[in-house]
């Protein structure tokens, strides 16, 4: 009996040793990213980088606790909306999130069900999911040994890595829904055979939550996700029943349906969201594609204006391709050579054998281009500057996020180039240790080609942990020393301020929002001079930011400020460069 316990559990591994060595390394890279947080966030201290970061922590954190996304503040009533930080609006004094309400809904429902002290977390554990789920995928693409190669990149790839520690951001987490929704439309169009055919159906259930699941997380997404998911359904017309398409559609829209519900809520519309441009861009290309099937109807040739207005709306920045090569140049080619070139390399290869190509390999090398296309296209022609310095092209920009997809598309093509490359010591069909004159040397040559194989992906991984940890100003280091410089300024402000106070501010609404109200600005706008002095009148006022010289705030209270009855006075210096300022008023 232990016998054959002992030779089952052998089987298995032997069997399963793929999948078991994926599993190890999604717990791992779990492990690894969650302790960015454990270590930079403490009880009274969960802060974040950036504006839409802090939002979407701000808004799960309320939605588990009270079950709403907007928070009334009362005192915008009288400084005209303009108590808010960025990524947040302020519609009649109540605080309503600008950003895809995916995330929010998602964390907060689960924190719901545990504790909201889970959210900074959900990230890290969704994104070690995605790694099983990627070498699901790419296995049943390309084999088992390049979905191994590829879900190794995977857990080690650093702007997955990154966005997973920077765990309020949306990519991850769309593109994990989007992996997961892929794998089982693939399962969905397999065909099974009649006592399993149930399996289809429960793919289709599972492809249409998941999918929805990416439509919530990052909606704008659609532009090229639909489209492509439309390329892949023309590969499978034949395969896919229609009561599948029927049940994917249903899982799809409950899934996207707590979106609709709080965007009627807060927005008004289903279709709306917290940016003012986006709602503008989809009732324009509404309204053009009800008059291109208007036209479509009675067989007219549509209005080059109509065509004219979607593409205005879906390239709101128009497209400048040079703009675009030199952003793709700095933010893969340059940026991540190591898994660029290699890439490339297993490109050639992959095309090289066209001839050989399975319906599968059409499908995925259509859907990777028009995806990569467009988004590099699309991203690429705008101008982002996350950095402060505009010049520096580092992992913190936004590119790197808006490209996940393109970088997980080419993982499959640096994995076969490492095949290829560990096969010039292939063993020929049939061949044993008794074909050689040194038995020694058969045996060589087999443990060569996983050695190389290890060797090779060990290096690339090394690479990528490296950058992401120290290599690059924007890595994990320099964030978590930048969190604990935060920390400081957290507590000392705090500490100087009122419970009731409101902090104006140019880039530390991040750090004081909810404990404070908070407001993004300085003193060049009439508008929002006059929006302080009415808050003066209700409630502490303070401005905090750099220094000011003796001379700059001089002109400030003998100039800039007497037509509106205010004056700062020093309160606080804190860290050297930046001084707390009371707003008072004369």
């Amino acid at each position: 009996m232990n016998d054959n316990l002992i030779k089952s559990v052998k089987g298995g591994f032997a069997k399963h040793w793929r999948i078991l060595a994926v599993a190890a390394a999604a717990a791992v890279f779990f492990a690894a990213v969650s302790s960015y947080n454990f270590y930079a966030q403490e009880d009274g201290f969960v802060k974040w980088l950036s504006p839409d970061e802090t939002a979407n922590y701000a808004f799960a954190k309320l939605y588990a606790q009270t079950g709403q996304l907007s928070i009334f503040e009362k005192d915008n009533l009288a400084a005209g909306d303009i108590i808010h930080p960025r990524s947040v609006r302020s519609d009649g004094g109540y605080l309503k999130p600008v950003s895809f309400l995916g995330i929010i809904i998602f964390y907060g429902k689960i924190a719901q069900l545990t504790s909201y002290k889970v959210i900074p977390y959900l990230t890290p554990l969704f994104a070690a999911a995605g790694i099983i789920y990627y070498y699901l995928l790419v296995s049943r693409l390309f084999g088992k040994t390049n979905g191994l190669l590829s879900a190794m990149l995977l857990a080690s790839f650093p702007v997955y890595l990154y966005y997973s520690a920077r765990s309020m951001f949306h990519n991850v987490l769309f593109t994990v829904f989007l992996i997961v929704g892929l794998y089982y439309l693939l399962l969905m169009a397999k065909r099974w055979r009649p006592e399993k055919n149930y399996i289809g159906y429960l793919a289709a259930a599972l492809a249409g939550a998941s999918l929805g699941g990416a439509a919530m997380a990052r909606s704008s997404e659609l532009l090229w996700a639909a489209p492509a998911l439309g390329l892949l359904w023309l590969f499978n017309l034949r395969k896919i029943h229609i009561a599948k398409l029927f049940l994917l559609a249903v899982f799809f829209l409950l899934a996207v349906y707590p979106g609709f519900y709080w965007n009627k809520r807060l927005y008004s519309s289903p279709y709306a969201s917290g940016y003012p441009q986006m709602n503008q861009s989809i009732a324009e290309i509404k309204t053009a594609g009800e008059m291109i099937v208007k036209t479509a109807v009675k067989i007219d040739p549509p209005k080059p204006d109509m065509l004219r207005i979607i593409k205005n709306n879906i390239f709101p920045f128009g497209v400048d391709y040079n703009n675009a090569l030199n952003m793709f140049s700095a933010y893969f080619i340059n940026m991540f050579s190591w898994i660029f070139w290699p890439a490339l390399f297993g490109l050639v290869i992959f095309i090289r054998d066209a001839d050989r190509w399975q319906k599968k390999h059409w499908a995925y090398i259509s859907v990777f281009t028009l995806a990569s296309v467009f988004l590099v296209l699309y991203y690429g022609s705008w101008r982002f500057n996350d950095n402060p310095d505009p010049t520096r092209a580092t992992i913190g920009n936004s590119y790197t996020r808006y490209w996940l997809f393109v970088y997980l598309g080419a993982f499959p093509f640096v994995a076969l180039f490492i095949s290829k490359l560990s096969a010039i010591v292939k063993m020929r069909k049939g061949e044993s240790a008794a074909d050689y004159r040194w038995p020694w040397v058969y045996y060589l040559r087999r443990l060569l080609i996983p050695t190389a194989r290890f060797a090779v992906i060990a290096a690339i991984c090394a690479m990528s942990v490296r950058f992401v940890v120290s290599g690059s100003e924007e890595g994990l280091i320099t964030a978590y020393r930048r969190q604990l410089l935060a920390r400081e300024e957290f507590k000392t402000v705090l500490a100087a301020t009122e419970a009731d106070a409101a902090v104006i501010t140019r880039y530390h609404d991040k750090v004081f929002f909810p404990e404070r109200k908070v407001i993004v600005g300085i003193f060049d706008d009439d508008n929002m001079i006059r929006g302080y002095a009415a808050l003066a009148r209700v409630s502490p006022v303070y401005y905090y930011n750099f220094t000011l010289p003796e001379k700059d705030l001089a002109y400030l209270n003998k100039r800039r400020l007497v037509p509106f009855a205010l004056e700062l006075r020093p309160v606080k210096k804190v860290n050297g460069d930046f001084t707390l300022y009371r707003v008072e008023r004369k």
